[in-house]
């Protein structure tokens, strides 16, 4: 198992991720948006810096914003290693947009880019085959029996190289039938679609998760066959892969969840609070 950097200094390391997390938008629990806790989220970065080191990666959503603590972290000089280049595609705007106003203000724009998309539509001929890293947490499929992160896992191969690759983060419960079957269909696709599961570390995550606060997740590492070919061509979903696709009747039937106000999501909102002023005092 690969394990974090033993000289990561975990003081700097937990303050640079409360940065991030100060800079990302509320998750919206209507799409399956559930954020990663806080230690989780330094020990998932030390892990994907060294996994993915000097490779160019595909995140295939963030809500948890792993990808912005990888380039900052490795910008800050907390870890020594990290992803050459990462691209960011998410279907909410929010994210893009914190994705895109973090990284000017740190200066690693150069490192970190997002980009609008939706895994319903068709991945841009110009992702296809362009990374040789991905990395998802995709919607954990307890109603559609896996399909959603199939979906997700689908659009990261097209997006892979022959020598590819990737992380894959679903639910792991052994007390939670829904996610072993879910784990076992998602083992079954890679195998079909040219990769091979190459370590499984389980148990791994806790989330901010009221309906199941004890629900843990695991971290899928897969890696391309050396005979798998590269995805030519890259179709729109059909209507029945959208079904329960965030959650039991939530059908994916929004395209894109727009940023509509400017926020500063490091502050508490206007609209949360009132003052009440002291009496005789101008």
């Amino acid at each position: 198992m690969t394990r974090p950097n033993n000289k990561l200094d975990l003081r700097r390391a937990i303050n640079a991720v409360s940065d991030v997390i100060q800079n990302r938008p509320s998750p919206l629990r209507e799409f399956d948006q559930i954020c990663m806790k806080a230690g989780d989220m330094v020990l998932q970065t030390s892990l994907i810096a060294q996994r993915f080191a000097g490779r160019k990666l595909v995140f295939m959503g963030d809500g948890d914003s792993i990808s912005l603590c990888l380039a900052y972290l490795v910008r800050s000089e907390i870890l020594t290693e990290g992803p050459e280049t990462i691209l960011v595609l998410d279907f909410d705007e929010r994210i893009v947009n914190a994705v895109q106003r973090f990284a000017d203000r740190e200066g690693i724009s150069g490192r970190i880019q997002s980009r609008l998309y939706n895994c319903i539509d068709s991945l841009p001929k110009e992702l296809l085959g362009a990374f040789n890293a991905f990395y998802t947490n995709p919607p954990w499929g307890a109603h559609n029996e896996g399909e959603s992160v199939a979906v997700f896992v689908e659009r990261c191969f097209e997006a892979s190289t022959t020598d590819a690759v990737g992380a894959i983060v679903i639910a792991d419960d052994s007390a939670v039938p829904w996610s072993q079957k879910v784990l076992a269909r998602t083992q079954k696709f890679v195998l079909e679609q040219g990769f091979y599961v190459q370590e499984m570390q389980t148990n791994l995550h806790e989330y901010h998760l009221d309906d199941a606060p004890d629900l843990r997740s695991c971290n899928l590492f897969v890696r391309s066959l050396p005979d798998r070919k590269l995805v030519a061509k890259s179709y729109a979903l059909h209507e029945q892969r959208l079904e329960d696709f965030y959650g039991r009747s939530q059908n994916l039937r929004v395209h894109y969840v727009r940023d509509t106000n400017r926020v500063d999501y490091g502050k508490a909102f206007k609209d949360t609070y009132t003052l009440e002023l002291l009496e005789g005092i101008t």
